[in-house]
């Protein structure tokens, strides 16, 4: 019987793993360090009172007993070592699984330049128990300022470093509950600042001019401080130095300046860009071994023009469905489908019921129109991934 092991479960890992359970005849083991499936786009909703944990994860466990596959298993396993040529898994719990395909979807993290001193004192809200002590943090912020707000009322500051999609959206999201916050209660003490910082001459570098602008204008309106063309230089206990010269008071900061891949992809010796991204063909094979494909955020995935994919659920699902299938293919000898990822828009939440988007790079929406286009998206993904995991309850609790 063939085996097939998924090191991953984030998105890619998940639309993989979907179209490999199609195959009733192969074992397939899925492996995470964690046991939830991080629903990672909606975790400013999570910081930002509007949902809760059980609102941005999947079990693990249950999605997979509830795709009924006689031979799936998941596994909370750390990877430590891979073996390619003896096609064997190492972990840290001394458990050693197996393969005869591999699917790299380990995903991404937040790259803290290490020429940056003092680095250490921001935020990672990516990792959702960073989130949740960010959450917390910034709840506690606000309770002091009320608790205090008859004696002193002193200025609390929050700086988020990037301003990609991550940053702005996290940004969008605080100020508004913030702003909520102190109306609902009509608190006096309401004197929060929320500084957005860019090293690009603008924010969300690479998007559309009418896109940037919406954007901007929804940031501006939140009261949030935008400095674009300016670098870090470097993170002091209480304070920023920037490279325009100036030096900024933080009560807070979050750093969204960059990524870089899952360390797990040093254990292959295989092409890589500079962020550690496994470089894979048209069918999401590596350079070296052609029974180990990547995917998703932990690859470089280009389209059939030869233009680098942005890493976003859309590139993680049309990836992990096509090596899925791909896998599949091999298996029986079959030809496989080159991957030819299309982007079908993007929506950036910008705090309450407000977005921006631009759907099929043929119209921009924004308001709550394009909030509401956001949220039927995410609510595609994760309803059928929610009866998987009601049918796996189920059947965990006649065990």
């Amino acid at each position: 019987m063939e085996k097939v092991v998924i090191i991953g479960g984030g998105y890619s890992g998940i639309y993989a793993l979907q179209e490999l359970v199609k195959n009733k005849n192969i074992k397939i083991t899925l492996i995470d360090k964690h046991t939830f499936h991080n629903l990672q786009p909606e975790v400013y909703d999570l910081i930002a009172n509007k949902s809760n944990i059980a609102d941005v994860t999947i079990d693990l466990t249950t999605l997979c007993m509830g795709m009924n596959h006689p031979y799936l298993e998941y596994k909370n396993l750390k990877v430590r070592k891979i073996d390619k040529e003896a096609k064997k898994i190492y972990t840290e719990e001394q458990e050693i699984v197996e393969f005869d395909y591999l699917v790299m979807a380990a995903g991404t993290r937040t790259f803290f330049p290490p020429q940056i001193p003092g680095l250490n004192n921001a935020h990672d809200i990516k990792k959702l128990h960073w989130a949740m002590f960010f959450k917390q943090s910034f709840e506690n912020q606000l309770f002091k300022k009320i608790q205090f707000e008859a004696k002193q009322c002193d200025d609390t500051h929050i700086v988020v470093v990037g301003a990609g999609l991550s940053g702005v959206e996290i940004a969008a999201e605080m100020a508004y509950n913030s702003k909520m916050f102190f109306k609902r209660g009509n608190f006096s003490c309401d004197n929060l600042k929320i500084s957005l910082v860019s090293s690009s001459d603008t924010i969300l570098p690479g998007l559309t001019p009418q896109l940037i602008s919406m954007s901007h204008e929804r940031l501006k309106s939140l009261g949030i401080n935008v400095i674009t063309n300016t670098k870090l230089l470097k993170c002091n206990e209480d304070n920023l130095e920037l490279s325009n010269g100036t030096k900024i008071h933080h009560s807070f900061i979050i750093f969204t300046g960059g990524i870089e891949a899952s360390p797990i992809t040093s254990q292959l010796d295989v092409d890589k860009n500079g962020r550690g991204q496994i470089l894979v063909n048209e069918y999401l094979q590596t350079n070296k071994y052609p029974n180990i494909f990547a995917i998703g955020d932990i690859a470089e995935i280009k389209n059939k023009k030869g233009e680098i994919m942005p890493p976003n659920v859309t590139v993680a699902r049309i990836s992990g469905t096509c090596a899925g299938k791909n896998i599949l293919a091999m298996i029986k000898n079959k030809k496989m489908t080159p991957c030819d990822p299309k982007l079908e828009g993007i929506l950036i939440a910008l705090g309450g019921k407000y977005a921006a988007g631009n759907l099929y790079g043929l119209v921009h929406v924004k308001g709550r129109i394009a909030y509401e286009i956001k949220k039927y998206v995410f609510s595609s993904y994760r309803k059928p991934l929610l009866q998987l995991i009601k049918a796996g309850y189920k059947k965990l609790k006649k065990l």
